[in-house]
């Protein structure tokens, strides 16, 4: 599904350059459940952002499902974000003014539809069917989470790209958060990549890929 060879991703700060990956390679096979971990700033949020084609290397190599993609144009990487990669950041990245059913019909149409039946599907996979035109004012965070899930997922997306998914959880919510991932990733054999600083999210994972100071420190299985 993925295979990264020799990246490299260099910033021009002024009359500076700020280098952030120096060399990483390493190839993630379809259906596997890997995190990546290493200490801010040591390039493990720059990868994700490679991988979800929201950003390009200055050099090296990305294959994704076959297809090298860093070298495309942005209207190219659009298609393939829309097509085959569902995301879950952080900060849940929900429009407010949007009902949960709303926010998971956006995803649909982004990847070039608008169906309302696969959304509350969705909904009613993380368990909120009964939420769902609840704006994300009204739900607690760990729904608002659930929300975020259900969007990516709901276009049936290969790859699944998560950044801190329990970042801003408490550790109740964060551990149903993690659980609802990795069952999905069971029962859909999508390929999930979960970038965390939690050892306890990482140990649930089939793989871990250190990063520090920009480079594959280690990567070792579960």
């Amino acid at each position: 599904m993925i295979q990264l060879q020799d990246i490299t991703k260099i910033y021009p700060i002024g009359n500076r350059e700020l280098h952030v990956l120096d060399g990483v390679s390493f190839t993630i096979e379809t259906g596997e459940l890997v995190a990546i971990m290493g200490p801010s700033g040591s390039g493990k949020s720059t990868i994700l952002n490679l991988l979800g084609c929201l950003d390009i290397p200055t050099s090296g190599s990305y294959y994704l499902d076959g297809q090298e993609v860093s070298r495309l144009t942005s209207k190219e990487l659009a298609h393939i974000r829309a097509q085959k990669i569902g995301f879950v950041f952080q900060q849940f990245n929900l429009l407010p003014r949007l009902s949960a059913l709303s926010n998971v019909k956006l995803g649909l149409e982004y990847a070039g539809a608008d169906d309302f039946k696969s959304a509350m599907e969705s909904l009613t996979t993380v368990g909120l069917d009964d939420r769902a035109d609840h704006r994300p004012t009204e739900l607690s965070g760990g729904e608002q989470q659930r929300v975020a899930i259900a969007r990516a997922v709901a276009k049936k997306p290969p790859l699944i790209l998560a950044d801190e998914p329990t970042g801003n959880l408490d550790s109740r919510s964060g551990d149903e958060i993690i659980s609802m991932l990795t069952e999905l990733h069971a029962t859909r054999k999508i390929t999930l990549v979960m970038v965390t600083h939690d050892p306890r999210i990482a140990q649930r994972c089939q793989r871990i890929i250190y990063i520090e100071d920009g480079r594959v420190e280690k990567d070792e299985k579960v």
